[in-house]
């Protein structure tokens, strides 16, 4: 009998968990404060647009900016001299045909793009333009100053960090694993978090517009598995009810900015800001859920 009753306990104990965990995953306001961020974007411009400008040079940032795009996506690396330059590589051999670190250069000895650059998440696709010049991260802020950017810091480099003044901030891998972790056990409802935004692949790019440089992602059953463990409606629901951005990238195709959407990305990163920015006026997104 006292067997039995445990038993019984248990099972009334897990399901009053997972009722609440329900309930709390559909209003998570009841516990959390919703976030409130100055800016809501939807049409976000990888590494300035790197389909249609050389990638992450201020013609590229002005581009997108005057095609409508609501947010700069860039990578930043320090200088010798202690510049924070605009440049998603370390090693410039893929930009600039140089085969050295931009930490080995001085700014103002920094090489200029190639010509021509073939664009990353866009296999067999290039781009050009008139500008080849490495920008400051100082000047795109003095350019355009009320512009939302995302800022990736490339390198572990405590000075890199302390020259970034204190702003929201995404998930790293080690926390979007632990996200989806609470989220499959049913404990994210309950758990505070400290991140604004959730920046991810759409998988069904890999190994079709983007080609991985990691062998375990050329595996099918890796993206497939990676495909319905992170694309839950769900989840995004939960983290945009209580204030925070979900946008997948990177989307060059329409179809792909239409998946992303469809599942509940609030903004899509692309190359090709103009194409977003026409895709987004013929197929407007819902608004964000609130409650």
């Amino acid at each position: 009998m006292d067997v039995l009753s445990g038993i019984l306990l248990l099972c009334l104990a897990v399901g009053l968990y997972v009722v609440c965990s329900l309930y709390l995953l559909r209003n998570p306001w009841i516990l959390h404060k919703r976030k409130r961020l100055e800016f809501y974007c939807r049409n976000i411009s990888h590494r300035g647009g790197s389909g249609e400008k050389i990638e992450n040079t201020m013609e590229a940032f002005t581009h997108a900016v005057s095609a409508g795009t609501e947010m700069l996506e860039m990578d930043c690396h320090l200088t010798s001299d202690g510049y924070v330059v605009i440049s998603h590589d370390s090693n410039l051999k893929r930009q600039t045909g140089y085969d050295q670190t931009v930490s080995s250069f001085r700014f103002q000895d920094l090489p200029l793009y190639e010509e021509r650059l073939e664009v990353t998440f866009y296999v067999g696709h290039y781009s050009t333009g008139k500008d080849r010049q490495f920008v400051l991260l100082e000047d795109l802020f003095k350019k355009f100053p009320s512009m939302p950017m995302i800022l990736e810091i490339k390198e572990n480099n405590d000075l890199l960090i302390k020259k970034n003044p204190s702003m929201p901030y995404m998930f790293t891998m080690k926390r979007g694993i632990l996200l989806l972790l609470l989220f499959y056990t049913g404990l994210l409802p309950f758990v505070p978090l400290g991140e604004s935004l959730l920046f991810f692949y759409l998988p069904s790019i890999i190994n079709r517009t983007y080609i991985p440089e990691e062998s375990i992602l050329k595996k099918r059953f890796v993206v497939y598995l990676l495909q319905k463990l992170t694309m839950r409606k769900s989840l995004f629901e939960h983290l945009t009810k209580r204030g925070l951005q979900v946008q997948l990238f990177v989307c060059n195709e329409e179809s792909d900015m239409e998946a992303a959407f469809a599942v509940g990305a609030t903004g899509v990163m692309s190359d090709y800001p103009t194409l977003l920015t026409n895709f987004i006026k013929k197929h407007p997104p819902p608004p964000p859920i609130y409650n």
